[in-house]
């Protein structure tokens, strides 16, 4: 049995991110009340009244370290995480990646969790910010009344309710042979990395493009066709020009190649600090995954495009962290109020989870009076968390756990090393360093039914 807790700590919502922050801090000695609406309430998507319930997919991406998502799962499980430790005892056959039985994986979550004797779960909606430190994790759908909160909490401008996502690509499968860099009206090299096309390129382009299969959309996804966040195909839909008068236009632009402004073209914008991964601009998009991969291939110089992350383009409730969140996931100007999940602008399962588990164990510091603690950058988590409180926030868009995030290695001749495995051994070395000197011995958790 733990020691009794001698503090009080309200978590927002019991997805991934709440119930791993929940535990973290429980773990930690705090006493926590974990609120969950369901069964009273349910969002568009949920079904079950279980904590941790997986509405998509019930994979958790790749093992291997090889991988951002397989790196992020092994420094989760270094850190005692609760989502990491019961899909490991949940798991089913899914070869290279890590897939579990979802109801049984949720089931094991909300025991696991009820029954922890510093956690008080509570079924209700909260409607009013609690008193005193508070974890707000309620997810993309998150309720009305919790939305009003955060519009306050961030001064309204700072909340978005979807996501317009364009595609990234890893920087080193760009053939620059194809490509020139620069910026509209500018000589020489500039910010962005252009794909010039002809005009029997761009047309093709347009049809090909028009052709290739698109997600089917939700019921609750309809209201979110703005004329801000239009996917790229639907702006084709409007005729085969509008794209070279939109985001492929050319103008202020000159190909070195050939001394003449393009036809058309396409920018990918830097970003990262480390130059690895480029944003391909205004090509947010509905297009099914694979049908991107191919699709964007035939765009000039990147046909051989790694893609660190497909677009998309859905409901989704963010904040834009760069400007509201500090480092340790607290929000700025608001002592005490921590957010986590998905709220904070990370997507993927285990990145809402690893944003709870770093928010539960910097709440449990404030109320211990320890100062705040996030792993470095040089690890998947640190990594992450560098992205959405650093990145520029004109731009900021939801991200999950990819290499590209992590600074490189450098040779002894200066030049970079981007040997991914190294990376990760470098990563779990640094996280291991950090948890020894953040976190106590754990107290054990309770068996008792």
């Amino acid at each position: 049995m733990t020691a009794e807790a001698s503090h009080e700590l309200t978590v927002v919502g019991g997805g991934l991110a709440g119930s791993e922050a929940a535990w973290q801090a429980a773990q930690l000695g705090v006493r926590v009340r974990l609120c969950e609406m369901r069964p009273a309430n349910r969002s568009p998507v949920h079904v079950t009244d279980s904590l941790a319930e997986l509405v998509c997919s019930n994979s958790f991406k790749a093992k291997s370290l090889e991988n951002g998502p397989g790196l992020l799962k092994e420094e989760m499980i270094l850190l005692d995480s609760l989502i990491l430790d019961s899909a490991l005892k949940n798991e089913v056959p899914a070869g290279a990646a890590l897939a579990v039985d979802r109801n049984r994986f949720a089931e094991t979550i909300t025991q696991r969790v009820a029954s922890h004797p510093n956690i008080e779960l509570v079924r209700e909606e909260i409607k009013t910010l609690p008193p005193g430190p508070v974890i707000i994790a309620t997810g993309p759908l998150t309720s009305p009344d919790m939305t009003e909160i955060l519009i306050r909490l961030t001064q309204g401008k700072f909340l978005y309710f979807f996501d317009a996502i364009s595609p990234i690509v890893e920087t080193p499968s760009i053939n620059m042979e194809k490509c020139f860099k620069a910026s509209r009206w500018q000589q020489g090299e500039g910010d962005y990395i252009n794909c010039p096309m002809t005009k029997e390129e761009y047309y093709a382009f347009i049809d090909t493009l028009l052709k290739a299969e698109a997600v089917p959309l939700k019921p609750f996804e309809k209201p979110l066709y703005f004329e801000g966040c239009l996917p790229i195909e639907e702006m084709a839909r409007r005729g085969p020009d509008t794209l070279a008068f939109g985001p492929m236009k050319p103008v202020g632009l000159m190909d070195p190649h050939t001394g003449h402004r393009p036809f058309a073209v396409v920018q990918l914008r830097p970003e990262d600090p480390y130059g690895q991964l480029h944003n391909i601009v205004g090509f947010q998009t509905k297009l099914k995954y694979p049908e991107q991969t191919r699709v964007f291939r035939t765009i000039p110089g990147l046909e051989g495009a790694q893609f660190a992350r497909h677009g998309s383009v859905h409901r989704n409730t963010f904040i834009n962290s760069p400007l509201v969140l500090k480092p340790h996931l607290e929000l700025r100007g608001k002592a005490g109020v921590f957010v986590a999940g998905q709220l904070v602008g990370v997507e993927g399962y285990i990145e809402s989870a690893a944003m709870g588990l770093i928010a539960g164990i910097n709440a449990a510091r404030l109320l211990r009076n320890d100062p705040p603690a996030v792993p470095p950058p040089t690890t998947a988590i640190g990594a992450l968390i560098q992205y959405i409180t650093t990145s520029d926030p004109k731009h900021f868009q939801p991200m999950n756990i990819n290499y590209g995030l992590l600074p490189p290695l450098f040779e002894s001749s200066g030049k970079r090393h981007l040997h991914r495995r190294e990376i990760a051994d470098r990563a779990l070395e640094h996280m291991k360093i950090w948890k020894n000197q953040t976190l106590p011995e754990r107290q054990p958790e309770s068996k008792a039914v």
